[in-house]
């Protein structure tokens, strides 16, 4: 015999949770905006040496450089290091909330 939940914990339970992908597309936006901008800055600030510490993504980002168009390919790996990041923070929250519930619902 199955014991149901009360619709309050139900509803509690699905308000917690958060939405993976949204979460993930949230953060991969704000980071690739943070390096485009970032980026376009220091292109457009100038100077003889131009963003040297920022140039060192490309360490990590293969094809970036303090270029406009380096802007636009540290937009693209930031939205993606970004939605991973996201994807995954709210992939575990979700797992501890599920994990920490008293019962599971049942349908």
């Amino acid at each position: 015999m199955s014991e149901e939940q009360p619709i309050e914990e139900i509803v509690l339970k699905k308000l917690i949770r958060l939405n993976s992908v949204i979460h993930g597309v949230v953060f991969g936006i704000v980071t690739g905006l943070i390096i485009f901008l970032a980026t376009n800055w220091l292109v457009i600030k100038g100077g003889p040496v131009v963003g040297p510490h920022l140039g060192l993504l490309g360490q990590f980002f293969y094809g970036y450089n303090v270029s406009f168009l380096g802007s636009l390919i540290g937009f693209g790996y930031g939205f993606l290091t970004g939605f991973l990041i996201g994807y995954l923070t709210a992939f575990l929250y979700n797992w501890i909330v599920d994990w920490r519930s008293p019962s599971k619902i049942v349908s």
